[in-house]
């Protein structure tokens, strides 16, 4: 691979936008027209860099527009056209034009490899040889002296396919969100980049996720309750009730608690039956106590059960929050708890074992009003992962995992606390020169 392969060497131009905007406009007979107030592109998806399509002149105190076909030569400081005059009707953007000043130059953008919400301090253009792209944005804060701005010395710009684009001209709304690529995030991840957002930033982030509703209840069960609160105030009933139907019912159980008194019978009465009852199941349960934690979805068996049906089982249960899935639950006839095997147990077995050979027949248990520090010690005490939650006569009303004692233990403002750094990750190494043409 060549030098003029890689962007930014002396065979492919760079220009700074913060130093193009203001730059004079020159007829091709060197006589001043006006000056750069700011530069369209038009965005060609996740593998393509946007390609600069014009420029938005001042002339006169008038804005027109000067097509990239009419450009000579682009320089930090002039621009150089090919005619000596230009069409002086006011500039009007069309469908789907993205502006740099306008929408990029002090937007946030979603960081994906880093999954955060940075600033575009700057913008790196590149000339592929076919046309100048958006090849990077500068994402680190200028520093500053007494207030002003003092010159960093140097750029920290990254490729701009390590980006996502958010809030823009209406018109471009659909351009950018072709790549999709909130997509590619954990949930976890966006129920930070929402915490972390502002109302119209979140607005957009739950539109891309809304056209997944797994994902989007992912990304519910993970937000801060008091921001899931709030993101469901704006929202219909019914769309929160199909948001609250595809989480786990525990999770649910307690966004409904949080909701305003007036709508709960609402949102509960457009829920699924089958998620309706397991909700309203929980919610006669302490929030902090065996009971408001537990997970009423599980795995059992009879006893008599083979290993390789118990993990048959197992498997079969694709809807089931994987962390219900570490233990078998074996079950007698008047589907009472007489033991516990783990799926590590099941795996090493020989496949015609029997569930009953396998099983701890005296497993750890709680009852649902056993508080938070009882269940918590009990892991520690026996290395549990998940503790059965029982009635008095032994039925099993759900289970407590290890997930659910952490987000428990977890205080507010240590999910609130300011996150340690980290290195900048990259999308990848391939550059705006190999793919400008695309």
């Amino acid at each position: 691979m060549t030098d003029s392969d890689h962007p930014g060497t002396l065979s492919r131009p760079v220009i700074h936008f913060s130093e193009l905007l203001k730059a004079a406009v020159v007829s091709r007979s060197g006589e001043a027209i006006g000056r750069v107030e700011d530069v369209v592109v038009r965005l060609r998806g996740a593998e393509s860099y946007p390609l600069v399509t014009g420029y938005v002149v001042g002339v006169g105190g008038r804005r027109v527009f000067v097509s990239a076909e009419n450009v000579e030569s682009v320089a930090a400081d002039q621009v150089e056209l090919t005619k000596n005059k230009v069409d002086l009707r006011g500039f009007e953007r069309r469908e789907g034009e993205y502006l740099l000043r306008a929408d990029v130059l002090d937007h946030r953008f979603i960081d994906v490899p880093n999954a955060e919400l940075v600033h575009a301090y700057d913008i790196e253009l590149e000339d592929s040889g076919q046309g100048w792209v958006l090849a990077r944005l500068d994402t680190r804060r200028p520093p500053r002296l007494f207030g002003l701005i003092k010159s960093s010395g140097g750029h920290a710009a990254r490729d701009w396919k390590a980006f996502e684009p958010m809030i823009g001209h209406d018109q471009s709304m659909l351009v950018r969100r072709v790549a999709g690529r909130v997509h590619t995030m954990r949930p976890a991840q966006i129920a930070d980049l929402l915490e972390d957002a502002t109302e119209a930033e979140g607005g957009e982030i739950l539109e891309r996720v809304h056209t997944d509703p797994e994902l989007e209840a992912d990304v519910f069960e993970e937000l801060d309750p008091d921001k899931a609160s709030k993101l469901f105030d704006d929202m219909p009933d019914a769309q929160v009730a199909a948001v609250l139907g595809r989480m786990r019912a525990d999770d649910a159980a307690d966004a409904v608690v949080d909701l305003r008194q007036a709508r709960r019978r609402q949102v509960l009465d457009l829920m699924p039956a089958g998620a309706r009852t397991k909700v309203i199941t929980l919610m006669g349960f302490n929030p902090h106590s065996a009971g408001g934690l537990m997970n009423i979805d599980i795995v059992t068996c009879p006893a008599s059960t083979t290993a390789a049906a118990a993990l048959e089982i197992i498997a079969a249960a694709r809807s089931l929050q994987p962390e219900a899935l570490l233990k078998m639950h074996a079950l007698n006839k008047h589907h009472q708890l007489i033991g516990v095997v783990s799926v590590i147990r099941l795996v090493q077995a020989n496949p015609d074992d029997k569930v009953k050979a396998l099983m701890d027949a005296d497993p750890v248990r709680v009852g649902p009003d056993a508080d938070l520090t009882d269940i918590a010690l009990l892991m520690s005490d026996f290395n549990l992962a998940s503790v059965p939650v029982v009635d008095d006569t032994d039925h099993v009303l759900g289970v407590v995992t290890y997930d659910d004692v952490l987000e428990a233990l977890i205080p507010d403002d240590w999910r609130r606390r300011e996150p340690a750094p980290r290195p900048i990750r990259d999308a990848g190494a391939t550059t705006a020169s190999e793919h400008a043409a695309r």
